[in-house]
């Protein structure tokens, strides 16, 4: 189940936001086979004189309304499904919300089962571990 930390620049509309929660979703979906219903992200928004960052960073020219895009996840997906993922949310962003691909900043944090408790405290290990027995 990955978990979304999605920064935008405040003036990102409402609908724009939605657009882009939904372009990330559908990538996850697509690309790693995330489940449809998995859907966790929590969208921040930052003020421009709040955000310091490189607009010319390895190569790519930036502008003012990047999109930071933070995923933790179980590890265990490839590089090959790593890269198809990230190319799957720009596009999915530029055709969809009307960002630019440049603009597409995404890191990502893998861990365990362990490193998790999706509900009721209850550690995710523990059902993972049911859904095994049953």
């Amino acid at each position: 189940m990955p978990f979304i930390r999605t920064h935008v620049s405040k003036s990102t509309s409402q609908q724009q936001r939605q657009a882009i929660v939904e372009g990330i979703h559908q990538a996850l979906v697509s690309s790693i086979g995330m489940p449809q219903d998995e859907l966790f992200n929590l969208v921040s928004s930052y003020e421009a004189e709040d955000f310091f960052y490189s607009r010319s960073f390895n190569g790519v020219t930036r502008s003012d309304k990047l999109v930071v895009i933070d995923i933790s996840l179980r590890r265990g997906r490839s590089d090959a499904m790593k890269r198809d993922l990230y190319a799957h949310i720009a596009e999915n962003l530029a055709v969809n919300a009307g960002v630019a691909k440049a603009d597409v900043f995404i890191f990502m944090h893998e861990n365990d089962y362990s490193d998790w408790s999706t509900g009721n405290g209850k550690f995710a290990m523990a059902l993972v571990q049911q859904v095994a027995a049953g």
